[in-house]
């Protein structure tokens, strides 16, 4: 199911608009740029709530990767 929507523009963009409609598709045009849009921006909305998460969990010591890698290295 698909559901109108409705952008005021100026009135020489819709002239330019038109001079270009057997050349562009603005339909597609703009449900593609839409669609790009709200990926990028659910894609920034999910890296902020990871950044969130991140910042609640306590900070390692100094050194505390590279103390792992030496005993795991040791083990073998």
């Amino acid at each position: 199911m698909s559901v109108v929507i409705s952008v005021r523009i100026p009135k020489e963009l819709k002239e330019k608009l038109d001079s270009l409609r057997d050349v562009v598709n603005w339909s597609e045009e703009i449900r593609n740029f839409l669609e790009r849009r709200v990926r990028e921006y659910y894609k920034k909305k999910v890296i902020e709530e990871v950044h969130q998460v991140i910042e609640r969990f306590p900070e390692c010591p100094t050194g505390t990767a590279v103390k792992y890698i030496r005993e795991d290295r040791d083990d073998n």
